[in-house]
């Protein structure tokens, strides 16, 4: 089979490698649909991160069953099904409480396997593996895009809204435009949110965050873009708040737009270990997030609304790639050309 390989910065490959095998009962082989490059990819392509060279790359996709060891009985072979990248148990006490993010029962041999490739091990396949009814060919492209976005990025942007604990008719403030961002957008009008701020300085995602249901966009950067917010909230700032890039500034920023007594959810994913967290304090404003909890969004909500239409995250991939031109997907990230690059497999 075909799978993208981490070469070493700035060179992803296509390469033929051998077909994954079963190894523990709960794993499934899944035959890859589609996958996609996430802006945490970037990480080893840039060399900000250390990555062995040779090892398989991706963790987002949709794809169907080929087969499935002995402990898994929630799915079989032929079933269509989203692949989160968290992986949870199901049964441990952080997947029990809904955050299987941190599954306290990873299994860690394997999942480097890799879902930019034509086929992929998934490992705790029983109970994280979400089921879509029918088969691919039973979607429209758009639709598969759509649903493609549920194996993080969507769920992670609503992770972002549900830990800032948006409601109906909330004031909200989303920091950033990338995929997650766009998504946080479309979490945020979900839950019922009567304003939406988008945080965005570049043109073509500012259509895509008005598209999604931003109401307001904000420009600016810092200090400027915290008095424009301050300025279209009447001086109250934001009933909640979506964190969706992770740097020191955006975090600051969102502290500051945040009225007392909201919360901050944070998803993006933190570039540095400093952070006044005196702020919080004197402000009165709470700070929660992580890694999504992928597998229980989808149930509960996000799947349906995939299919009922009611949402369209799939529009985040502006850009189409095979596998063969896996650099080029990475590219294009890396020069932000595209908001997500969308890899569909033969």
């Amino acid at each position: 089979m075909k799978a993208a390989i981490f070469v070493k910065p700035g060179l992803i490959e296509p390469q033929e490698r051998p077909m994954p095998e079963l190894v523990h009962p709960g794993d499934a082989i899944i035959r890859v649909v589609r996958t996609c490059v996430c802006g945490s990819d970037l990480w080893w392509y840039r060399g900000v991160h250390d990555k062995d060279a040779s090892s398989p790359i991706g963790h987002e996709g949709i794809g169907v069953v080929e087969r499935v060891g002995s402990d898994v009985k929630n799915v079989q072979a032929g079933d269509f099904v989203i692949m989160p990248f968290t992986h949870g148990c199901g049964h441990c006490a952080t997947c029990r409480a809904g955050f299987e993010g941190n599954c306290l029962n990873p299994v860690t041999d394997g999942i480097e396997m890799g879902f930019q490739a034509q086929y992929t091990r998934y490992t705790n396949a029983d109970w994280s593996l979400v089921k879509i009814p029918g088969q691919p060919s039973d979607y429209s492209d758009d639709q598969l895009n759509d649903l493609l976005t549920l194996s993080d990025v969507m769920a992670t942007g609503y992770h972002a809204a549900a830990s800032a604990e948006v409601k109906p008719g909330d004031t909200v403030v989303v920091m950033g435009d990338g995929a997650v961002g766009l998504c946080g957008i479309i979490a945020a009008k979900l839950r019922g949110a009567a304003r939406i701020i988008a945080m965005s300085s570049h043109a073509d995602r500012q259509v895509l965050a008005t598209e999604f249901g931003a109401t307001d966009i904000v420009a600016e950067r810092g200090e400027a873009a915290v008095a424009h917010v301050l300025a279209l909230t009447d001086g109250a700032g934001a009933d909640a708040v979506l964190e969706c890039v992770g740097t020191e500034l955006s975090t600051d920023t969102a502290v500051k737009v945040a009225r007392p007594g909201a919360v901050v959810g944070r998803v993006g994913i933190p570039d540095t270990p400093e952070m006044n967290t005196n702020n919080l304090w004197w402000r009165n404003v709470g700070l929660r997030g992580g890694l999504a909890s992928v597998t229980t969004y989808d149930r509960a909500e996000l799947l349906a609304a995939v299919l009922k239409g009611e949402i369209h995250p799939g529009r985040v991939f502006t850009s189409q790639f095979k596998l063969d031109d896996i650099q080029a997907a990475y590219e294009a990230m890396d020069q932000r050309q595209t908001v997500k690059a969308l890899v569909v497999m033969d």
